[in-house]
Formats: C-alpha cells, structure tokens, sequence
C-alpha cells in the first residue's frame, strides 16, 4: 500500500508539491490566527506558495521565499511557515545543478540565523543561532544526499541499460557468426557432394549401354555420395532442429526412410583428405594426395579448414574447369608452417577470378567460393592465392603457420 502511495505522489510532482505548501499553510494558520500585525497572512502565503514550483525552480522559489523572510524579520516575529525556508534550501541542495547556487541559498539562510539570533536575549543568542545553523546545515546536507545519490542511480540505471543493449549486439554478432559458419559449412559440404552426385549420375548416363556394371557402380557411389552429404546437414543443423522436437523427430523419419541417419561424428581433418581425393577421384577426375616433408601438429580447427580448402578447390575444379583431366593435392609441411597448393590442367581459365568463382564475375559467388575460402584461411592468420597457372589450369594455394600466426608470404 505504501509502495502505491509513493508512486501516486513520485508521478505527480506538482500535486505533491502543492500539498506541501498546503499543508505548511494549513499549520501556520494557528500562529498567523493571533498575530496583531494584519499583513501576517500573507507573509504566510509568501513563505508557503513558492513551495509549489520548489522542483520546477528551485533556485528562484528558494529567493522568493528568503524575501519575504527578510521582510518578516523586518515586521514581525518568527513564524510556524518560516519551516517552508529549510524545505527550499533542501530543494535547492537536491534539485538545483549549479554548485554556486547551493552555496549562496547556505549563506542566506546563516545570514537569517544570524539576524534572528540578533534579537534573541543575550545568553540566548550563541544557542540560537547554533540551533538554526543545525537545521540549515541539515537540510543542505540531506538535500545533496539526495541529489548525489539519485545521480549514482541514474547512472546505474544508464550502465544497466547500456550493458544490456551491448548483450544484445553481442547476442546478435554471435548469431550471425554463427549463421555464416553453418551457411559456409554447407555450401562446402552440398555443393562437393552435389557436385560429385552430378559427375557420377553424368557417368553412369554415358556408360549404362555400353557398360552396365559401370553404371551400376556409380549410381550405387550416388547413392552413397547422397547419404553422406544428408548425413552432414543434419549434423549441421542438429542444434537449429533442437528447438523442435516435432520437426525434429519428423526429419529423422525422413533421413530413416532414405536409408538411415549418420551418427554424429567428429569433424572432418587431415586423416579424411584421402577419402576425398578418392571420393572425387570416383567422380571421373583423376586426382591424387601428395604429402611432402615431417608432418607436425595440427589444432582440429586448423585441420578442418584444410580439408575444407581442399574440398572447396576441387569442387570448383569439377564445376568450373572445362575439359580438366587431373588434379593435385599438394601438402608441404615446414618447420613452421604447412603449404597448401591444389592444381588441375582445365582448359580455357579466365585470367583473372580472385573475387569470385571460376568462370563467373567478380562479384557472381562473393560470400561462397573464393570468398568463404579467404574467410576460413583468415580465421588462421593465412591468405588464399588463386589464379591461373602459366601453362595452363588453375592453383589454389595457402600457408598456414603451426603456431597459428599470420604466415609468411
């Protein structure tokens, strides 16, 4: 019930205010009663109305009321609304931003407490003016209280507020981090395998009259192909299908039907390059893996971005290169870095295609081809270099140091 209360009057200041003053008003009333002089009611009055706009204009309300303190000294004795002085200075303490401004309501009011102690007896004065110079003292000190500690909150308030819309920034770069990582996971694990699927079901049209055993076996390698690349995507998108169990359970229905789920495996690294070099290698691309120097250490994230790389190169190789008969994995290992170079013999490569896939614009396959390649090896410090080869064909290569560092070029 209180708590209502305080929010009823903390929502209207001025209706506050003016019962207040009211209040103040109503309890003068008795002294000003039986007063002789007859202009005491509206000393009163001049004490008390200020009171209303003590928020608004602290600083002016506060110096209308010391004048008409200043003439009541001059007229009459002290006053029950004379209280109405103390709640301006704590007014101006708490409300009033400008430092000098609390300072000088202070000095007025000591100046009154001097001047009221002037016409108190003798042995009485010193009390006098201590004892109005303690309520003077205490309402600037509470008013400042006051006005220091709803500052701390407003700034706590603005900390809280600022914190919380960072969390959020944070929240949604992380999502769309994590939105790029999965798209450019699967468009290096659909597009190879589509890719692949494409060339064995291109075979097997060619070779089903003439050679039926070969047909067969590769469309038995589509199959195949098909089940590992459904099997990648519902690994990817196992955490998105989390949320839904429904959907989740009816996918799974699904991925049975075709043949069964893929349990959920380990990232693909260097151990897997030679089932991919086979894997393009049973698409017609005569492909092989050579490995050269003493093989180090290698982070599973680093490893994952090779095998991409090289996933990524020979599926542009398959979908780009015109008339390619072979291509080449090249892995180096140094002392302090690993060199990547993948290389085929296609025909008629456009010269330059550093922004975007073979064959296309610049801009054609920006954020998927070339670009998620560049997007990978950056995550490690390393630089993609793509272009024709000068007898023909095209390169890929990179250099990803072991210590994670930027690689030398």
């Amino acid at each position: 019930m209180s708590g209502r209360i305080r929010t009823f009057w903390a929502s209207r200041p001025l209706l506050a205010d003016g019962a207040l003053a009211a209040a103040i008003a109503a309890l003068s009333a008795l002294s000003a009663a039986t007063a002789d002089t007859p202009w005491t009611w509206l000393l009163v009055a001049g004490l008390t109305a200020p009171l209303v706009l003590r928020r608004r204009a602290p600083l002016p309300a506060f110096a209308v009321m010391a004048l008409v303190a200043f003439a009541q000294w001059l007229t009459t004795d002290l006053l029950l609304a004379d209280v109405a002085l103390l709640v301006g200075l704590y007014s101006v303490a708490a409300h009033e931003r400008r430092r000098w401004g609390v300072a000088a309501a202070v000095i007025v009011m000591e100046v009154g407490a001097l001047l009221v102690a002037l016409d108190a007896d003798g042995d009485g004065r010193l009390l006098s003016f201590l004892s109005i110079s303690a309520f003077v003292v205490a309402a600037a000190v509470l008013g400042v209280y006051v006005r220091t500690r709803g500052e701390h909150i407003a700034a706590l308030e603005l900390r809280a507020a600022q914190l919380e819309r960072e969390r959020d920034q944070q929240a949604q770069l992380a999502a769309a981090a994590e939105r790029a990582r999965i798209a450019r996971e699967l468009h290096d694990v659909v597009a190879h395998n589509l890719t692949v699927m494409i060339a064995l079901a291109d075979g097997a049209r060619l070779t089903a009259g003439s050679d039926p055993a070969a047909a067969d076996a590769a469309i038995g390698n589509v199959s195949a192909t098909g089940r590992e690349a459904l099997g990648e995507m519902r690994r990817l998108l196992g955490v998105l299908r989390a949320d839904d169990a429904g959907g989740a359970d009816a996918a799974d229905a699904g991925a049975a039907g075709a043949g069964g789920a893929a349990p959920l495996q380990p990232q693909p690294g260097l151990d897997q390059l030679d089932a991919l070099v086979a894997q393009v290698r049973g698409a017609g691309l005569q492909t092989r893996l050579v490995r050269s120097g003493a093989p180090a250490p290698l982070s599973p994230g680093a490893q994952l971005t090779v095998y991409r790389l090289v996933q990524e190169a020979l599926t542009n190789t398959l979908k780009h290169a015109r008339s390619p008969s072979s291509a080449e994995v090249r892995l180096e290992w140094g002392e302090d870095a690993l060199a990547l170079e993948v290389v085929d013999d296609g025909i008629g490569s456009p010269p330059v295609a550093v922004a975007g896939e073979r064959g296309a614009p610049a801009t054609a396959a920006e954020g998927h081809g070339l670009a998620g390649m560049r997007e990978r090896a950056a995550a490690y410090g390393a630089v993609i270099e793509a272009g024709p080869r000068p007898r023909g064909g095209w390169s890929v290569r990179t250099r990803l140091r072991l210590d994670g560092e930027a690689a030398p070029r």
